[in-house]
């Protein structure tokens, strides 16, 4: 699993939020327990940054949402992920969809 993992992380920290989500989709599917929520949540926060990529504000608003919802209660880190920092970068992004502020950088994982 760590392979498939750096290989979705690379795409979307290179904002390929498409083929991350796409890559985050096959880990979660294999997953069980508590990875496969995470994995979950994961794949959403990519699907979500894709919607906004192509102008779907309302799909980007809707998917960050639930993937906020289930990052919060995960633990600190996901394998050598930071999840504290991810949540952070996710209520900036929620904010900003909301119209209540500038558009923050990309998320990095």
């Amino acid at each position: 699993m760590q392979q498939e993992l750096a290989h979705a992380r690379a795409l979307f920290n290179r904002q390929g939020f498409f083929a991350a989500h796409e890559a985050f989709e096959d880990l979660w599917r294999a997953a069980a327990g508590d990875d496969k929520d995470v994995l979950k949540a994961i794949t959403q926060v990519a699907v979500a940054l894709h919607h906004h990529s192509t102008g779907n504000l309302t799909g980007a608003r809707g998917v960050l949402a639930r993937a906020a919802r289930g990052l919060a209660s995960a633990p600190r880190r996901f394998h050598d992920l930071d999840l504290v920092r991810l949540r952070a970068d996710l209520a900036r992004w929620q904010a900003y969809l909301a119209g209540d502020a500038p558009q923050p950088p990309f998320p990095q994982l």
